[in-house]
């Protein structure tokens, strides 16, 4: 079977966005009606400033007891977030979202587009098990070289 790309492997292909200015609330309730685990910061141009997920939510938000109704998802989101390509293999994104802790990952054409939000639930488990051995390699080359 051939690998798949990160664009084949999109189970959700709707961009879910809100301006910088946007309430954290908004956020939530935006997320909550379009069953999105995360949304797009954006600028007043349509370009990608940054992203919040769930987990920045409940770790920036939640656990910091910031008022949602009064807090700016620019004020909490991830800015500038790694994004890859639509031709990237599913096995390597997987393995860099490992390596760097996180679980989504922005998918920009060459001309700057948002085309989706891969996250590991796009994965099979074959595809996580081939990124989990890439790290586990990696990891052992890393200690061999000292």
């Amino acid at each position: 079977m051939p690998e798949r790309t990160v664009f084949q492997s999109l189970t959700q292909r709707h961009v879910v966005t809100l301006p910088q200015h946007a309430t954290v609330w908004e956020a939530a309730c935006v997320m909550t009606k379009a069953n999105s685990s995360n949304v797009l910061v954006t600028d007043s141009s349509g370009s990608m400033l940054g992203i919040l997920t769930e987990r920045d939510l409940m770790t920036r938000v939640l656990a910091k007891a910031l008022n949602p109704q009064t807090t700016h998802v620019s004020d909490v989101m991830t800015p500038n977030p790694q994004t890859v390509g639509p031709d990237m293999k599913v096995a390597e994104a997987v393995l860099m979202m490992i390596e760097r802790g996180f679980r989504h990952l922005p998918i920009v054409s060459a001309n700057d587009k948002t085309l989706g939000v891969f996250s590991v639930r796009d994965a099979m488990p074959r595809e996580i098990g081939d990124a989990v051995s890439m790290a586990e390699f990696n990891d052992q080359v890393n200690d061999a070289l000292g």
